[in-house]
């Protein structure tokens, strides 16, 4: 059985396309092709414990292997990613990239394990409070909405609607960062990891995307990097306000994915506030 983490997987499992049942551009064929190469039969029974779609077989092969297995064959995917970008003219998910390396590496033994003091349960022991608001760089009429937000969560929390605290930390955080942003918006700009159209421009502040906010928060050092990690996860969380994107995934939240979101957007609003 490999280490991946819950957050592991959906880190790989949104760099491969695993959503809807694929993975990356591989065809039955090619995908059994490039596992017989590791001498896996990937279609085979062993790895259809939850279904035989190519993404289904991926997860029973993360969880059915040890890393020294699983580390190769992510590694060698995660470079046909990178190909097929750059084949197809496509931009490079590179915050995502830069994380799913990262794992690899963790699994084949080059990088941090799972006791290193960014995973989970020591973020989730840290104590996080809700810090001034008014010290966050957004409106202030923004700020009476998050208020009304959080206040929200808190409720939903202990009413157990565990998706719609989901929903509402994904919500605030994207309105946070937005809000850094146009605060600051040269020195976002002038960030390495600003999102730019075909012909070298950035983007304008209102289309950049959550996880290029979260990338970028954390390199003008406005976010911690154990936040920037964790928000990620916050992030694909909140892409579950589709609800196809949940059904593919068979995504079902519960009170500790609620609370790891709550800490995340505490965490975020501490390090906007200058608290942290």
């Amino acid at each position: 059985m490999s280490s991946l983490t819950d957050i592991d997987k959906r880190y790989l499992e949104k760099i491969f396309g695993m959503r809807s049942g694929y993975v990356l551009d591989y065809s039955d064929a090619t995908y059994g092709e490039f596992f017989s190469r590791y001498k896996i039969n990937i279609h085979g029974s062993r790895y259809q414990s939850y279904g035989t779609s190519k993404a289904k077989k991926m997860r029973a092969f993360w969880e059915l292997e040890p890393d020294s297995v699983v580390a190769p064959v992510l590694a060698e995917m995660l470079a046909s990613y990178e190909a097929d970008c750059e084949l197809n003219g496509r931009e490079v998910e590179k915050g995502i990239l830069d994380k799913t390396k990262a794992i690899v590496a963790r699994l084949g033994g080059k990088g941090p394990n799972l006791n290193d003091a960014d995973t989970e349960v020591d973020f989730l022991s840290q104590e996080f409070t809700i810090p001034n608001l008014h010290r966050i760089p957004v409106e202030p009429q923004v700020t009476t909405i998050i208020e009304q937000r959080l206040s929200e969560a808190r409720s939903a929390l202990k009413a157990e609607a565990f998706l719609s605290v989901i929903l509402l930390c994904g919500s605030v955080l994207e309105g946070v960062l937005l809000g850094a942003a146009q605060s600051k918006p040269e020195k976002f700009n002038r960030s390495s990891a600003s999102p730019k159209t075909k012909d070298g421009k950035v983007k304008p502040l209102h289309e950049w995307s959550l996880a290029q906010l979260i990338d970028v928060a954390c390199e003008v050092s406005l976010l911690k990097l154990d936040v920037k990690k964790f928000s990620h996860g916050l992030r694909d969380f909140r892409n579950y306000i589709h609800p196809y994107e949940q059904l593919v995934s068979g995504f079902t939240p519960d009170e500790h994915t609620a609370k790891v979101c709550f800490q995340v957007l505490k965490a975020a609003l501490a390090s906007l506030a200058g608290e942290r």
